[in-house]
């Protein structure tokens, strides 16, 4: 596997149930009172945080997802911290149910919410930089999910091509200019990659699709997180 710029490898990998691994993380993460547990799935564009996350949900249920994505819609790839500190994460440890809508969607005609309900017990935040420094102290536990650089490449932009029936030239120029912002916003995260359970997918295509992960012992580094759970 080809490793993101500065991203270190986890190993050796051990397949694992997948229900085993959300005990795992719900362990981690404790029950906090009056609110849900938060779990972050962090990683690179085009590693599969989005079908981890949404497995996860299913298992941890009652759960919910809330994506990056949406919160940085028309506003900034990666400059949405705040957005998520005061619209999502500080209501859900104030103990309320989230009914959002940031800043950018209104203007730029997109309608609707984001919606997490008072009764999740977890709450799985996914996206590129879901584990930022600047949430730490409102995320319960961390998963890292690493993937092959390149891989991610392909299967970030053949997803682009289909959901949003893009030219696959334009879906590649787009990812080169996400990339150019996505690996020094990265370089500049000294735990990237290096506290915590890492994860994989098996294989889409394989018999256990779905229901078993891949797993490595936790990685150590000084300026680790703590509680960081990481995922492939």
């Amino acid at each position: 596997m080809k490793p993101g710029p500065g991203e270190p490898v986890a190993g050796p990998w051990r397949v694992e149930r997948l229900d085993v691994f959300a005990r795992l993380l719900a362990d981690a993460a404790g029950t906090p009172s009056s609110r849900p547990r938060i779990v972050a799935v962090d990683g690179r564009g085009g590693g599969g945080k989005t079908t981890l996350a949404g497995r996860l949900c299913r298992v941890m249920a009652p759960a919910a997802v809330v994506h990056t994505d949406d919160i940085a819609w028309a506003h900034s790839r990666f400059g949405w911290d705040d957005l998520m500190l005061n619209g999502v994460l500080g209501t859900l440890h104030a103990g309320r149910e989230v009914h959002y809508q940031p800043p950018a969607w209104q203007p730029n005609g997109r309608t609707g919410h984001i919606d997490v309900a008072a009764g999740a017990s977890t709450v799985i935040v996914e996206g590129v930089g879901a584990s930022r420094r600047q949430l730490a102290n409102l995320v319960d536990v961390v998963v890292w999910v690493q993937s092959d650089f390149d891989q991610a490449r392909r299967l970030g932009v053949g997803r682009d091509v289909v959901e949003q029936r893009l030219d696959p030239a334009v879906a590649l120029q787009n990812w080169r200019e996400w990339e150019e912002e996505e690996i020094p916003f990265l370089g500049r995260r000294p735990a990237m990659g290096t506290s915590g359970l890492h994860c994989r997918h098996r294989s889409d295509t394989g018999p256990r699709s779905g229901v078993e992960v891949v797993l490595a012992p936790p990685l150590r580094d000084a300026a680790s997180d703590p509680g960081q759970l990481k995922a492939q």
